[in-house]
């Protein structure tokens, strides 16, 4: 393992994510978000994102390769996110990186996206960190789910979304606010402000558990129960002012954020599990990081979760580990 140079790529959704490793240790790593562009639609659009990623590929690429001073025939991997996600953006990538591999005469290694974000609480952390078995909720644009780990690479998925994931709630109950992308860090915002005025949730909305001791998830309920309250406030006041927007975020956060936490802890308790972890991009959410807090300190469990919020979105960091391990376990298989 020693001198290896690494360079990894992520793009499956409108992040530009490139990276460079030597080794077990990130040299440099640079993403370009689409955020402002995506803004205008309130929505990421799969032909644009993946324009944009043809357009600032380049640029990122050779910011990384001057901060670190290497060149790219220095380089002995590539490492690229091919599956799943938006095809256009993730073929933009494969393209680029099938054609530096074919230049270059190295290899190219492929890597599925969601097991690299469960991945991603290993960056900056050793590896005898991590206690095995664990428990790990992903949340995910598209899918909650939950897997339970008997080791690094025995993932078994113990529960999913049955409709509406957390982030597509949190998207439609945006819009329905008329807030702008993205759209759960804004939610958040408003519902810290809420917080601070009134401290208390008087749970107006309903907690969706389905069967309480399963782990899957269904959020359109709660999709449902928000947009009735938005169409009452409209037909009586014709308008939604600042606080009513502050209360709903609120109201409809901590809904979202407790399913998240108990079905989490649950699974944990199920399975006689002391360790639970939390991945994907509203992982960052500190309503959802307290809750888990607060009932893994009640039950005694270890809850570890990305290190940086930059670990928590898209990120190339998150598929270089993915394959540092599974290169190192092949070596210890010799």
């Amino acid at each position: 393992m020693r001198n290896i140079i690494i360079l990894a790529f992520e793009t499956s959704c409108d992040d530009t994510s490139i990276a460079l490793f030597k080794n077990d240790k990130l040299l440099v790593m640079n993403t370009a978000s689409q955020i402002k562009i995506h803004n205008k639609t309130g929505w990421v659009i799969p032909e644009i994102a993946a324009r944009e990623h043809a357009n600032i590929i380049f640029q990122v690429l050779k910011s990384i390769l001057k901060e670190t001073d290497i060149k790219l025939k220095n380089v002995n991997y590539i490492w690229v996110t091919t599956t799943p996600w938006l095809i256009p953006s993730l073929l933009t990538w494969i393209t680029v990186a099938n054609t530096l591999s074919n230049i270059l005469k190295i290899p190219l290694v492929e890597i599925n996206h969601i097991e690299a974000h469960i991945f991603s609480i290993f960056l900056e952390k050793k590896e005898k960190d991590i206690k095995y078995p664990l428990v790990c909720l992903t949340v995910s644009g598209w899918h909650n789910e939950i897997y339970y780990m008997k080791n690094m690479w025995d993932m078994i998925k113990i529960g999913w979304t049955t409709d509406d994931s957390a982030w597509e709630a949190f998207d439609k109950v945006s819009k329905m606010l008329w807030l702008s992308y993205p759209w759960w860090p804004i939610i958040s915002k408003l519902s810290e402000k809420w917080k601070q005025k009134w401290k208390l949730s008087q749970n107006i909305f309903p907690r969706v558990w389905l069967k309480k001791d399963k782990f899957d998830f269904s959020f359109s309920w709660l999709k449902s129960a928000v947009k009735r309250e938005v169409e009452k406030e409209i037909k009586y006041k014709w308008k939604l002012d600042n606080d009513f927007i502050e209360m709903i975020s609120f109201e409809f956060e901590n809904a979202i954020t407790e399913v998240l936490a108990y079905k989490l802890v649950n699974a944990c308790l199920k399975h006689n599990i002391k360790t639970i972890a939390l991945t994907w991009w509203v992982s960052a959410n500190n309503n959802l990081q307290n809750k888990i807090k607060s009932l893994s300190n009640k039950y005694k469990l270890n809850f570890i979760y990305p290190k940086k919020i930059k670990y928590c979105m898209d990120n190339a960091a998150m598929v270089w580990i993915n394959i540092y391990y599974k290169i190192k376990e092949k070596l210890r298989s010799f």
